[in-house]
């Protein structure tokens, strides 16, 4: 029998069910929308959650194609997932828990006895630390991204070629290989001996179906090539960044963009000009180092110091 919350599989079956968090401020209860897939062959366990940041949608529609795709029949081991981790968040499109104004994907591991992010990180944490592998689906936000995986344990850590080496097996074509800040869950369960990615679906107003698709190939690819289902997978080159150079606004006005994402820039080259509202030029912004043009805001229009977009810098090939 497997079981994530009031979800309970036996072998060659799944189930969804939910996940107790806490409650509301009226004393209903707050439960978290969970599944089980128990394949009919013994095998690795793999954690998959999404939905941390509230506004984040892409891997919601990940985890919901992939629990009809899968057939417990074929599958040799255990996928959990958990369609929507932030909850509050979630429920008013906000990126942060608006409880306790958390990101949580900065609380892990969690407190039972803590806040509101604590307490539902400590929950999650409990269902992913006994997986073999884990995934953590993210976007850019509602800003325009780069389809990029991320890698976070730091390139010293004990578990990074495991880390890295699920990464390129997701094989989404492009790689962030920095270690990430403290309370992550890619961080937290690398220490744990778990290897585990961040992929990063693009980034959209609601949902976009092409970054659903990468998510669900590069989902796929993993249980194929960690051997939860047959099938082969030989993972292209990829391109790996170690950092970003991010770029503000000198001016108020309006943004034109000089580079599309994924493009090649060598430091000097026109990234974004400022103009007015009448077209009078106030600034050309020039890269400052050589790198890929990876995010960017959205609007077009600007105040002076806000953000603008994102190069990733320190590029090689694996």
């Amino acid at each position: 029998m497997s079981k994530v919350g009031t979800a309970e599989a036996e072998p060659g079956d799944r189930a969804t069910g939910r996940l107790q968090i806490g409650e509301t401020s009226d004393g209903l209860s707050v439960e978290l929308p969970v599944a089980v897939i128990n394949g009919a062959a013994g095998g690795p366990t793999i954690f998959i959650q999404a939905g941390s940041d509230g506004d984040e949608l892409n891997g919601i529609g990940v985890i919901g194609r992939l629990y009809q795709a899968v057939d417990p029949a074929e599958l040799a081991g255990e996928i959990r997932l958990i369609g929507v981790a932030n909850w509050h968040a979630y429920q008013r499109a906000e990126h942060r828990n608006p409880i306790d104004r958390t990101k949580l994907n900065r609380a892990f591991p969690g407190d039972p006895d803590g806040s509101s992010s604590e307490r539902i990180a400590a929950t999650i944490y409990e269902v992913a630390t006994d997986a073999d592998l884990a995934l953590d689906l993210h976007q850019g936000g509602t800003s325009r991204m780069i389809h990029e995986v991320r890698v976070r344990c730091g390139r010293h850590h004990d578990l990074h070629k495991d880390c890295l080496e699920l990464a390129r097996t997701f094989d989404c074509g492009y790689i962030l290989d920095q270690q990430g800040p403290d309370g992550q869950l890619a961080r937290v369960l690398s220490d744990d001996g778990i290897p585990v990615i961040d992929p990063e679906l693009g980034g959209s107003v609601g949902w976009d179906m092409q970054s659903i698709e990468i998510g669900l190939i590069g989902t796929m690819n993993v249980l194929k090539g960690y051997g939860l289902l047959e099938g082969q997978v030989e993972p292209g080159t990829q391109t790996r960044i170690g950092g970003f150079d991010q770029y503000q606004s000198p001016y108020g006005g309006l943004v034109h963009l000089e580079a599309d994402l994924g493009d090649s820039v060598d430091a000097g080259d026109p990234l974004f000009t400022v103009k007015t509202v009448f077209g009078e030029l106030r600034e050309t912004v020039h890269a400052e180092s050589d790198g890929i043009f990876w995010r960017t805001r959205r609007l077009p229009h600007v105040a002076t110091g806000e953000y603008v977009c994102s190069v990733g810098i320190d590029v090689d090939e694996i």
